[in-house]
């Protein structure tokens, strides 16, 4: 049976590129749980060998067959963690628990559709972050272009990047909003791992590879979140280094914390999401679910507006059913957990 199968016998083929937040939040997530795998280039010939992906994003990957041979194309790095926590048995990422499985759930989402956020408005919304990125990432694509290719292709990727700024959310009106909670997540992780050192115990959950994944941009590559985030907290940028191998990090079922008596810093980090993402995921899933052609809300105590985007709010449609899903004692944890922080607002349905 495939949830029997301990490891993968022969390697996946991992399709990304290094200048990608989540294809690096899925590849050292591989890297964690220790299943071999290739890293191929997205664009390369290699990839052009590979079955094509079902749904255009970055990165895929391109599961074995029983030879060996390429089979099964998997899309969404949260799709993709979850096919694996039954595929593959050791050193999952998701918690037992089914109350502490909600939370990661809950920080790997934060990562992926707010952190999120605050990379692409820093990169594409400043002058010197946009022509670090864009000068760069066309050769992580080629690195065999032509200096005249490379301009080429870096004036398309930053005029692409940029037009797509409204449906991420960056506009004059948010920006404030942004930053300042970039500013408030640093400060409020750094006093977390001093506790922890992970967001939920002595072990990476699937929320910590996501806050990873944009960190890696935030944090180390884009030089303007960069200067804030070593000034609010060198532990982060260290913090960030250390995830990119965690594979000789040796763990057990007991690493997990006791979401009966969390760190007093566990509801802290909470209280940020309720009071910047959590705001937004509703926003956003009102306006889709109205076919509203704007976002209109309050995001910490500010309006909000920008273009509605889907994606989130099929996000939120997963958390909900996780949720639900929850035996009534596990929902009692989360309820009690929640309690104050915002998030209890996105269950309330």
């Amino acid at each position: 049976m495939m949830n029997n199968q301990p490891v993968l016998e022969h390697p996946a083929w991992l399709v990304g590129v290094g200048g990608s937040p989540y294809t690096r939040k899925l590849r050292s997530a591989l890297r964690f749980r220790r299943i071999p795998y290739h890293f191929v280039v997205s664009g390369s010939k290699e990839a052009s060998l590979l079955p094509d992906r079902p749904l255009p994003l970055l990165p895929y990957l391109v599961l074995p067959g029983q030879d060996g041979e390429p089979s099964t194309v998997l899309s969404d790095t949260t799709p993709i963690i979850d096919h694996l926590e039954e595929r593959v048995r050791p050193r999952r990422l998701r918690p037992a628990d089914p109350a502490l499985r909600l939370f990661d759930l809950l920080f790997e989402d934060y990562g992926d559709e707010w952190l999120s956020k605050c990379m692409f408005h820093y990169r594409w919304a400043n002058a010197p972050d946009t022509r670090k990125a864009s000068s760069y990432i066309p050769y992580g694509v080629n690195i065999q272009l032509t200096p005249q290719e490379g301009q080429q292709f870096e004036a398309l990727f930053a005029q692409r990047q940029i037009s797509r700024i409204g449906v991420v959310g960056s506009n004059a009106t948010t920006a404030p909003i942004i930053e300042a909670s970039w500013h408030r997540w640093l400060q409020l992780f750094d006093r977390h791992i001093q506790n922890t050192p992970y967001v939920l115990g002595a072990r990476p959950g699937a929320g910590d590879f996501a806050c990873y994944g944009q960190m890696t941009q935030l944090v180390i590559t884009d030089p303007t979140p960069g200067r804030v985030a070593l000034k609010e907290s060198p532990r982060a940028y260290a913090w960030t280094e250390r995830l990119e191998d965690v594979s000789g990090l040796e763990v057990s079922d007991t690493d997990w914390l006791d979401i009966a008596n969390p760190p007093d810093t566990l509801k802290d980090l909470l209280r940020e999401l309720g009071r910047a993402y959590a705001p937004f995921m509703l926003g956003n899933a009102a306006a889709v679910a109205q076919g509203a052609d704007k976002v209109e809300c309050e995001v910490d105590g500010k309006p909000w507006v920008q273009e509605p985007f889907v994606y989130p709010a099929k996000c939120l449609r997963w958390l909900r059913e996780a949720y639900r899903a929850l035996p009534v004692e596990a929902k009692n944890k989360v309820d009690n957990l929640l309690s104050g922080t915002g998030c209890e607002r996105l269950f309330d349905e």
